[in-house]
């Protein structure tokens, strides 16, 4: 019995084992998947122009060069995009979103009910079937080809989804640290500050950067609601740079692509290892 047991154990750890390895591969082949596209748009920013209408392409650009990234300022106002671009709405919406939420997680009642709804009926439209009662609205309130009525499309949109998102943050907080809080002494406010806000500042930190890569990123409100060049946004910009018959410009399209990549990039390495610097903060007694 005693050998049928160790066989059973030693057959389990190679399963284990053999499991274990197939997740990492898998998890592998994932991250190539995603890094494919991002590297070869860095090697096409790189490449001269010669080696980029070349049969054999390669990944490494054989004479890398600045070129493209010269030309791209060049052509575009690749700075002004951007600067209209960080006009961001993630702050306004992680600042509406954070009381509504934990209205929404701790009281049960017609509020919490209705605002769940709201998430999920909003979040099954599509762009088109809002963008016409949208534009009219925005005319009636002067607000067409301004960065302001952009900036109130972006928080809107982003809200329901912000909202969802600190409501599951608030929820995963233990009811029992504000009665303890309560127990204390501490008031509901102070209750809030000292203790909730700070198990809640990981999920604050990660909704306000879904919302600022989802307004860096959009592409179709912009489109229509920003006519003129000054105001509008870097996706905008960046289809500038395909010709009237729609060839591109691929050496300085690449090139300002990667550029306006790199925020977003640098944003996450920057706040990534502080994401979850607060998940037990709040739980220290003040």
């Amino acid at each position: 019995m005693r050998r049928g047991a160790v066989a059973r154990e030693s057959t389990g750890l190679r399963t284990g084992r053999a499991a274990r390895t197939g997740q990492y591969l898998a998890l592998l082949a994932y991250l190539v998947f995603l890094a494919f596209p991002f590297v070869w748009l860095i090697s096409t920013a790189f490449k001269p122009a010669r080696e980029l209408g070349s049969l054999h392409p390669t990944w490494i650009p054989e004479n890398p060069t600045l070129g493209n990234f010269r030309q791209a300022f060049d052509e575009q106002p690749l700075l002004q995009a951007a600067g209209n671009s960080l006009v961001s709405a993630a702050l306004i919406a992680v600042v509406i979103a954070t009381p509504m939420a934990y209205v929404m997680a701790r009281h049960r009642g017609r509020l919490a009910t209705a605002a769940t709804g709201w998430v999920v009926v909003s979040q099954a439209f599509p762009f088109v079937l809002v963008i016409i009662p949208l534009f009219l609205i925005l005319k009636n309130l002067h607000l067409i080809n301004t960065l302001w009525g952009l900036i109130l499309v972006y928080v809107v949109w982003s809200l329901p989804f912000a909202l969802w998102m600190l409501a599951g943050y608030v929820r995963a907080v233990p009811a029992e640290l504000e009665e303890a809080a309560a127990v204390d002494g501490a008031g509901r406010v102070r209750t809030l500050v000292s203790v909730v806000a700070p198990l809640l500042a990981p999920g604050i930190v990660a909704t306000a950067l879904f919302a600022f890569i989802t307004a860096w990123n959009e592409f179709f409100f912009a489109l229509v609601l920003l006519k003129t060049p000054e105001k509008q946004t870097l996706p905008v910009v960046l289809t500038h740079f395909l010709g009237a018959e729609g060839v591109a410009d691929l050496g300085p399209l690449a090139a300002a692509a990667f550029l306006a990549t790199l925020p977003s990039l640098l944003l996450f390495a920057f706040i990534q290892r502080r994401i979850t610097g607060g998940m037990t903060a709040g739980a220290v007694k003040h």
